[in-house]
């Protein structure tokens, strides 16, 4: 039995790999999170298993360095998600996005010095790259090895980009310190259901069911490649399993698609009839997102199995579902699957 700790997994993508851990793999799986994300101080996965003698959940503010005192001293592998992440967040409080996320960072890897671990994976972002594409026209799909490129440092939209190349400079030089193996994960436009209200997908679903018309696209011929949770998970697992000690891998999918496509996929599955307008993009928005995983596929075999479609109409009826619930009783939805709007 491999003991495995999810430091942020209390959020979308953590406490999706702790279900996964505990339902396809032989692990115990420890959980540390402040829980900030949710109205109830919940996780409604994690709430499923919280009786699991497999699961432990612990409720910590790892920008305290004393707070890692509640943690054994062993662990198989360690993934490191936790971040203050969000365009919202960015915008309006990017002094502590940028003092949030280099704290828990500079504290993981401290505590991390001090503990035995055979392998920590390190969620980053294709944001680390957005620049690139948009300064010197980066070819796409965009492999790993890609500058990483700011464009205004100044702007706070890209506070969130820059905490995240700091967390890759600085695991992968630990790593070659000798302190652990690392490995680096960038993920590329996760979604599924369940993920929250601040996403495009489901404030799509959230505008078509307030019938909006005409229904505005923002950014109509950018394109994005989109990765369902199952695969980023998957991805995820089989990086920190299989992956190669300082090495940085893609996760996400090489399918594009238009927002244009996706915007209008997404008002035929609510059967919307009415018209749409083209409308200017989101300031710091990149006009291409697709990742090449031809070395996550190569070190990791990783192959993406759900199709945009299909992850698509699943996340829609969640979201649907969710929606009909808030509008009936809307304190005790909102208390059952602890996500805040």
């Amino acid at each position: 039995m491999k003991k495995a700790l999810i430091i942020g997994g209390g959020g979308f993508i953590g406490s999706n790999i702790a279900k996964f851990l505990l339902e396809n793999r032989e692990y115990n799986v420890d959980v540390i999170d402040n829980f900030s994300r949710s109205a109830s101080g919940k996780t409604p996965l994690l709430e499923r298993y919280k009786n699991s003698e497999r699961l432990k959940i612990l409720n910590a503010d790892l920008t305290n360095l004393d707070s890692f005192d509640q943690l054994d001293f062993d662990y198989d592998y360690v993934f490191m998600l936790a971040a203050l992440v969000g365009v919202d967040k960015v915008n309006a409080i990017p002094h502590e996005v940028i003092r949030i996320n280099s704290m828990l960072l500079l504290n993981t890897l401290e505590w991390l010095k001090t503990v035995s671990c055979k392998r920590v994976v390190f969620s980053s972002t294709s944001e680390t790259y957005a620049g690139t594409i948009e300064a010197f026209d980066y070819e796409v799909p965009t492999k790993e090895t890609v500058p990483l490129t700011i464009e205004d440092v100044s702007h706070p939209r890209f506070t969130y980009a820059i905490t995240k190349m700091l967390g890759e400079s600085g695991f992968i030089n630990y790593a070659r310190q000798g302190y652990f193996d690392a490995v680096v994960v960038r993920y590329h436009n996760v979604y599924g259901p369940n993920m929250g209200f601040r996403h495009v997908i489901p404030h799509l679903v959230e505008r078509f069911q307030n019938n909006e018309s005409p229904f505005l696209i923002y950014g109509h011929d950018q394109t994005r490649a989109f990765n369902y949770i199952d695969d980023a998970v998957l991805g995820t697992v089989l990086a920190v399993e299989r992956g190669i000690n300082k090495e940085i891998y893609h996760i996400g999918d090489s399918d594009e698609i238009s927002i244009e496509a996706l915007t209008r996929f997404v008002g035929k599955l609510m059967n919307y009839d009415g018209d749409y307008e083209f409308a200017p993009t989101f300031p710091g928005s990149v006009s291409r997102r697709c990742p090449d995983i031809t070395k996550a596929k190569n070190d990791l075999n990783y192959l993406p199995s759900v199709k945009w479609r299909e992850g698509l109409a699943s996340t829609i009826n969640w979201y649907q579902d969710y929606l009909k619930g808030a509008e009936t009783s809307q304190e005790s939805f909102y208390d059952q699957y602890g996500i805040s709007k």
